[in-house]
């Protein structure tokens, strides 16, 4: 570029925003005989107005430095322009300069004495010319140049708003939301195209089509009455659940100000996990601290009870009496049995999520619940899942499943069946459903079920049974449904779709000089099935690798502390065969991250475990 700048007869120069030069071509160097300090990148543009005036570029200038300050501040508030100026030289010279959008300008510099020589050629040979009509000519021609100027400052314009439009499409294609925006008449005028993936099973080609098309009617009418309230100047924020997969979407809505709406769609799916088991854990929270108190006093007055009735038994009492006091030791003992429940369900029960064969689960589910079925009592466990391990609680969701199996049975009397349903929605839940053929839930009970001590099978029961299970999806992030079918009662326990990562298996070396980072790494190769060790610098981790033959995988950033890189541990480990990843938050165009590309993978901070996953697969498929 520079070889072809140097080519053209016009001088050129740009500067940047700081008003230091970062090109110009040899002719802008011999129009204005500049030394060469004046024309490597970084000088300063004041030196360079100061050298001119000095020079006499100006012809006479009376206070220099006055006149550089003035040149100065008209250079920081820069405007695109246009003129001509004679130089003290004699010649005539065009001076055409633009901005540039990221600070500084482009200056072009013409020299276009011919032009005006041949104007005055003109004037001096054409007596029979009239003197308006020469002088329209140098108007005209004059007005030429200003109109090509002009033409090649809109041109400019235009490739700038064409860069400012493709960068900003690709800002918001890259975001993970749909951004659209809507006419009056509830037509797309503008799509990023992320629309599918927000809510699957919709079209991400939607310009030109209505939204109630698009979206299809039962999800219109959730976002209806909110579209009605922007289309009357109302902003509003909102949460509703698509169709397609039960998503969770968060949308805003923002009128344009022209009879339109802007649109913003998020998936907050996990977000709202996280939030309703964190909310339940606040619960749980609370009432451990209500009911931990007032559980250990009634403990206390249960004891003296049941020490007091064991006295009066031992008193030889009439047996009409000691029938009462075996009445009142059963309730106090059964008093102390219901304070271990209300223990079990406030106390701390932190969830361990693990990678659970499903499969597995619900076969083991039907042989500890049939020997307490009757016999005339069927049990069927459909599984539709899939076979890839699911991350969570197989203990408690085993307990909550049995729990309401016991559950139906008692309904259901001595006869009837009991069907355990489990299928996946839309890869964000899981729905497995157990029904029976029992009378089905009573309104109160439908109104009631989950809340505590709550029971239809009076004295026999605690009423703890439905709360549990409750309390254990909510901990999961998850739901619970009752309802009623056509042949009897169904509980639904709905629980988040996480598939477990694939294990890597090994020890992974993690070289990471931050603090704040280590963890965060660390973290993610533990959930790939890694152990973890760890270095701060490349000679750390060279002594680690020479020392632990067992190492199957490296993580290491570029920078280290020390000296030596990532690219001098791998020098360093060159013939171990150990695969190896490294990460860095440099630029793509910094040498170190250059270099590093054309050995091994490369990570670009910041990542997730997504990345890190996909990069390990491909490692352990060579």
């Amino acid at each position: 570029m520079t070889a072809g700048l140097n080519l053209i007869a016009q001088a050129l120069s740009i500067y940047d925003g700081d008003l230091r030069l970062r090109l110009c071509n040899l002719p802008f160097q011999k129009m204005f005989n500049l030394p060469a300090h004046l024309t490597r990148p970084g000088a300063s543009f004041e030196e360079t107005i100061r050298h001119l005036a000095r020079t006499g570029e100006y012809g006479m200038v009376d206070d220099v430095e006055a006149f550089v300050r003035d040149r100065v501040e008209q250079a920081r508030a820069f405007q695109p322009h246009y003129m001509e100026r004679t130089r003290s030289n004699g010649h005539t010279i065009s001076v055409e300069g633009s901005p540039l959008p990221e600070g500084g300008w482009v200056t072009v510099y013409t020299d276009i004495s011919v032009t005006k020589r041949s104007e005055e050629l003109l004037r001096s040979r054409s007596a029979e010319l009239s003197d308006q009509l020469i002088a329209h000519a140098e108007e005209l021609s004059a007005a030429n140049r200003e109109l090509a100027a002009a033409n090649t400052a809109l041109e400019e314009t235009k490739r700038q708003l064409t860069e400012i439009e493709a960068r900003t499409r690709m800002t918001t294609e890259m975001m993970p939301a749909h951004i659209a925006h809507l006419d009056c008449n509830g037509v797309y005028i503008y799509s990023n195209r992320r629309l599918n993936s927000v809510m699957p099973g919709l079209p991400s080609d939607i310009m030109g089509r209505p939204i109630s098309e698009v979206l299809g009617p039962v999800n219109y009418s959730r976002i209806a009455p909110y579209l009605a309230a922007a289309y009357e100047g109302e902003n509003s924020t909102f949460e509703f659940t698509e169709t397609h997969d039960s998503r969770r979407i968060r949308a805003a809505l923002t009128p344009d100000g022209s009879g339109g709406v802007y649109i913003l769609s998020m998936d907050v799916t996990e977000e709202t996990q996280a939030r309703v088991a964190l909310q339940q854990s606040r619960r749980r929270a609370m009432a451990a601290q209500l009911t931990s108190g007032l559980a250990h006093d009634f403990s206390n007055l249960l004891t003296i009870i049941l020490g007091m009735q064991g006295k009066l038994a031992r008193m030889g009492l009439p047996d009409e009496a000691a029938e009462l006091v075996e009445a009142t030791r059963t309730a106090a003992r059964r008093g102390g049995r219901l304070l271990n429940r209300i223990a079990d369900m406030t106390g701390k029960r932190s969830l361990r999520p693990q990678a659970t064969d499903m499969h597995g689960l619900l076969r083991e589910l039907r042989v500890l619940a049939e020997p307490s079925l009757p016999q005339a009592m069927g049990l069927s466990i459909l599984d539709n899942l899939s076979d890839a391990p699911i991350m969570l609680d197989p203990g408690l969701l085993q307990d909550a499943l049995l729990n309401l199996i016991l559950n139906a049975r008692d309904a259901c009397g001595t006869s009837g069946q009991i069907t355990v349903n489990a299928h996946v929605v839309g890869k964000t839940w899981i729905d497995i459903e157990v029904t029976d053929t029992g009378p089905g839930f009573s309104p109160e009970a439908l109104d009631k079920a989950v809340e505590p001590f709550f029971s239809t099978k009076g004295g026999e029961g605690s009423g703890l049974g439905l709360s549990m299970v409750y309390d254990t999806v909510k901990l999961a992030g998850g739901d619970l449904r009752l309802d009623n079918t056509r042949s009897g009662a169904r509980v639904t326990l709905r629980l988040p779709y996480r598939v477990a990562p694939r294990a890597g298996g090994g020890m992974a070396l993690l070289v990471e000089d931050s603090e704040s980072l280590r963890p965060l790494f660390r973290d993610m190769l533990i959930g790939f099935g890694y152990s973890v060790i760890e270095a701060t610098s490349a000679d750390e981790a060279a002594a680690l690798a020479a020392a632990l033959p067992e190492i199957a995988l490296m993580l290491s950033d570029i920078q280290l502390q020390g000296g030596a890189t990532g690219l001098d541990l791998l020098d360093r480990l060159s013939g171990s065969r150990l695969p190896c990843i490294l990460m860095t938050s440099l630029p793509e165009t910094n040498p170190l991250h250059r270099a590093a590309l054309a050995r091994v993978p490369v990570l670009k901070k910041p990542f997730g475990a997504a990345q890190l996953g996909a990069l390990l697969r491909m490692k352990a498929a060579e």
